[in-house]
């Protein structure tokens, strides 16, 4: 076993991890990135022409970020390669810029890259990671099932042998429909051989890396019953070799616009790759270092930039291939990546044959994995909120799209927890005969109050948003209870007070003075003890109605009312 390095451990988490590597991980390893290798290689391809690229700039942009994140990641799943979301972004983005002029569409895309993973590294740097802390359980079930649902929606069309222009679920299903009699069956019985020969793989052999093993049935097919000529998609030629790492030429008047574009595609693909990074961390009962993965992923970038590649974030569908097949470090994405470079030099030719039909499978096959229905049915009987979160969240990401999706469930996650603490738990507290403390009164029978005493707990700070509900609680109390003559409230459970807090206690001081009581408080924090100090609240209320303890307080109730 490899001792610790804390310089690699901060600087280095995913290298660390590989130098503590266990031997027993290997296989597995090797199988999931051979498997991973099966999957990302076509589906690169694709989204190179999605960008406006050739086919073969798509495995470019698929290698050497894997290489990085190995090294400086901290998921022990995520595979970081090109992804749909990010490059509908980037290819937004890039397109205008390069204008007419194709010559400048690669270095171009190479700055823009660059650009954004500078932007990734500067917001790890400055630990910006905490937009991720929103990203909530709901949303994050939510989230894998409707990219789970998009991506069978994204293939079932391949299978049938026919292209779905249609965007959203249910005009996707309408087209879907409306283009079965035009089903291609040479097409359709290769999508069902390798759904076949994937089921049978993991029922008969389940150590074998069953995509794998269905593609390569595929592509003899294909190859030794003439397939391509009598009409199923194939990938095509590819060129061999890797691509030379250059620094790219380009106009400084576009310096400014592609600092935005950086900006925008950073935010799109953090937002992409924290949402499954997180998601596979909790499916595997492990936590991921948020502002670490923004260097990690700027560094993707770097490297998918230099190598005439485009910007690329966590991949959702090789992420789960790799989960599926049961991958336990980042060993996977160096085998991956070997893979993946050893196919550009040796296997092109056979790639060739490739039947797009048989990748739509592979896909949906990981994403029929990624659909946690047993985890919507335990959130609707935990609570029916956060059920509903997920559900928006799931209903976003298909009606809407992966970006837009997220920031609608964040979005909602707000409002709810907004709504929430406006609105918290509050309490009158009394005396619970043979136990020690103040408790609820309404949660135990026995509780007794001293009769004009009246001591409440509000269960959150007091702050601009619940400040109006804090004085009206207070109010609709004492209206409730006549006789009431002090009201101290107990500050062990406010954590924070603003400016609009402390004029709110002001405010109720004066009305409760108004009506003959007298407003105390107990149990005050430090913190918000200097902030009432400072604002001149705490001598409003005057310093002989500030106690150390709820005790002291109704002490010096009873002895007044004694003297």
């Amino acid at each position: 076993m490899t001792a610790r390095v804390p310089w690699i451990d901060r600087v280095a988490p995913g290298l660390s991890h590989l130098l503590r590597y266990r031997r027993e991980w290997l296989r597995s390893d090797v199988v999931a990135g051979v498997s991973v290798a099966a999957v990302a290689v076509p589906t690169a391809i694709a989204y190179a022409q999605l960008v406006g690229f050739e086919p073969v700039v798509g495995l470019y942009a698929a290698i050497l970020p894997l290489v990085a994140y190995a090294v400086f990641g901290t998921s022990r799943q995520l595979m970081v390669n090109p992804d749909a979301a990010t490059c509908a972004v980037f290819a937004a983005t890039l397109l205008p810029l390069a204008g007419d002029d194709p010559k400048s569409l690669a270095p171009l895309s190479m700055l823009l890259a660059v650009g954004t993973g500078l932007a990734c590294i500067a917001a790890g740097i400055f630990r910006l990671g905490f937009v991720a802390d929103f990203l909530a359980k709901p949303i994050l079930v939510g989230y894998l099932n409707g990219v789970a649902i998009s991506i069978f929606m994204g293939q079932i069309g391949k299978v049938f042998g026919f292209h779905l222009d249609a965007h959203g679920i249910v005009p996707r299903l309408i087209a879907f429909v409306g283009k079965l009699p035009e089903m291609h069956l040479p097409t359709l019985a290769v999508g069902l051989l390798t759904l076949a020969v994937i089921m049978g793989t993991k029922r008969f052999a389940p150590r074998t890396p069953a995509p794998l093993f269905a593609i390569v049935v595929a592509v003899a097919a294909v190859y030794l019953l003439g397939l391509e000529n009598r009409g199923v998609a194939v990938v095509g030629p590819l060129p061999a070799g890797l691509p030379h790492l250059t620094w790219p030429h380009f106009d400084p008047g576009l310096a400014r616009p592609l600092l935005a574009g950086s900006l925008g595609v950073a935010l799109m693909s953090f937002s992409s790759t924290m949402v499954t990074a997180r998601s596979f961390a909790v499916r595997n009962r492990y936590d991921v270092d948020v502002d670490q993965e923004f260097i990690a992923l700027g560094a993707c970038q770097i490297t998918a930039g230099l190598s005439q590649g485009f910007a690329v974030a966590g991949a959702d569908s090789r992420t789960a291939v790799n989960d599926a097949m049961g991958g336990k470090s980042q060993m996977v994405g160096l085998v991956a990546a070997a893979t993946m470079t050893a196919v550009l030099f040796f296997l092109t030719e056979p790639l060739r044959y490739l039947p797009v039909a048989a990748l739509g499978m592979v896909l949906i096959v990981a994403a029929a994995g990624l659909f946690d229905a047993e985890g919507l049915v335990k959130m609707w009987r935990v609570s029916r909120a956060e059920c509903a979160l997920a559900l928006f969240t799931m209903i976003g990401v298909i009606w809407l799209d992966l970006l837009e999706g997220i920031l609608w469930a964040v979005g909602i996650a707000l409002l709810l927890l907004i709504h929430r603490a406006s609105r918290p738990y509050d309490a009158v507290l009394g005396h619970v005969p043979g136990m020690r403390g103040w408790h609820d009164v309404s949660h135990q029978p026995d509780a007794t109050t001293h009769p004009g005493l009246v001591v409440y707990r509000f269960g959150a700070g007091i702050v601009f948003f619940n400040s109006g509900h804090f004085k009206k609680r207070v109010l609709e109390l004492v209206a409730s209870r006549p006789g009431t003559e002090w009201v101290i409230l107990d500050g062990s459970s406010i954590s924070i007070v603003d400016m609009t807090g402390a004029e709110t206690l002001e405010s109720l001081t004066g009305a409760l003075a108004a009506r003959g009581i007298r407003l105390g408080i107990a149990n005050v924090r430090p913190e918000v003890h200097d902030l009432l100090d400072k604002a001149g609240t705490l001598e409003t209320i005057g310093g002989n109605a500030v106690f150390p303890t709820l005790n002291t307080a109704s002490d010096a109730f009873l002895a007044r009312k004694q003297a």
